[in-house]
């Protein structure tokens, strides 16, 4: 196991800068998960800590060693892609060996690494077939065990479960996360998917246009973030935004309704512009609320999820375009609800849970 230091690492093509500056500390036996959309460069850092691509600036040390200008072999890592890139004609002992034969490795010693990774991952029975024999959640296993056979300091993951269905995604996060535990290996993993990050990380980098929008743990990243952007990535739904300004005690929306700030106003604020964030789950029903029109409503069994467009906003009006429809909102609750669309109904933000944006820079105010 190992710590891994990135410091001001940029990586170019020609003119054009893809990762601008990022430093990222990950502590030994850490799982870091790198996400955001895509081209935000999130893959592109991995690989540079592969030494799969060439660093433009900066340097990325493993276990205090710095490994530039080290070819892939030498760093101690181990890479699971997206794609299995099996080798069809052996079988899966073979396949999860390849590397350790490669190396001259003793034939007793790859016989306990294989059977020590068939076993975290539940593939003894299946040694002796070939991958064509497998299903894909099978077939990422053999290339998880295939990284795990070669004990490396840190495990590098690039969107391993972007080939496979729902089901089997939320199996294989389950899988990964329980052999994090097991193994304790200092582990990097990309993903656009936010869920997974929720889900498996020690700890969350938020990367954006080539940089580090924030880190933190889940939670953290979730109950505060630092920016209109991580608040809006981070979550599913994402966070309801609504322009307006600060004045008294409260919140007036560009419509001129009230929303409770809960005595958390910034000093000297009174009529500053700003943007009321405030998450799906954190709505409720009020006599005094927000009036808004039912769009749409979605159960989904363990939770129904309503569409909603404010009254007297462009949003809640005929013939609204794409930017107004940007300001219906989106509610989520747990209990059964008979709303059916084209009803109104009144709803109110928790203030505890509320945050105030800068509507200029982003910033949480």
């Amino acid at each position: 196991m190992a710590s891994v230091s990135i410091r001001n690492v940029r990586k170019s093509y020609g003119p054009v800068e893809i990762i601008k500056g990022v430093s990222i500390d990950i502590r030994d036996g850490e799982f870091v998960i790198l996400v955001g959309p895509s081209g935000c460069g999130k893959s592109t850092l991995l690989r540079m800590i592969a030494g799969l691509e060439e660093i433009s600036g900066g340097t990325i040390a493993i276990d205090d060693r710095v490994v530039n200008d080290m070819p892939p072999k030498d760093r101690d890592i181990a890479m699971v892609f997206q794609n299995y890139a099996l080798y069809p004609h052996m079988t899966i002992a073979d396949n999860m060996s390849f590397a350790l034969r490669l190396k001259n490795t003793a034939k007793s010693e790859i016989a306990a690494k294989v059977e020590r990774a068939a076993g975290i991952l539940g593939l003894g029975p299946l040694l002796d077939r070939f991958p064509r024999q497998l299903s894909g959640g099978q077939r990422q296993r053999v290339a998880m065990g295939r990284a795990i056979v070669r004990d490396p300091k840190v495990f590098l993951f690039d969107e391993p479960l972007s080939n496979l269905d729902a089901k089997l995604r939320v199996q294989m996060r389950t899988e990964i996360k329980e052999m994090h535990q097991r193994l304790k290996t200092t582990t990097v993993y990309v993903t656009h998917d936010q869920i997974e990050a929720m889900t498996m990380a020690d700890k969350i980098v938020v990367m954006h246009d080539g940089i580090i929008e924030q880190v933190g743990a889940p939670l953290d990243l979730y109950d505060n973030p630092a920016n209109m952007f991580v608040a809006g990535f981070i979550g599913s739904p994402a966070m309801n935004f609504i322009p307006g300004s600060i004045g008294g005690d409260g919140f007036t929306t560009e419509d001129g309704s009230r929303l409770p700030l809960g005595g958390r106003v910034p000093a000297a604020s009174d009529g500053r512009p700003a943007v009321y964030g405030v998450r799906p789950e954190h709505f409720r029903l009020a006599d005094e609320g927000l009036a808004a029109e039912v769009v749409v409503v979605e159960p989904t069994g363990s939770e129904t999820q309503m569409v909603l467009r404010p009254l007297g906003s462009k949003a809640g009006q005929a013939g609204a375009g794409r930017e107004d429809r940007k300001r219906e909102l989106t509610w989520v609750l747990r209990e059964r609800t008979g709303a059916r669309p084209g009803e109104v109904v009144r709803i109110a933000p928790d203030p505890a849970r509320a945050h105030l944006f800068n509507p200029d820079t982003g910033l949480r105010l």
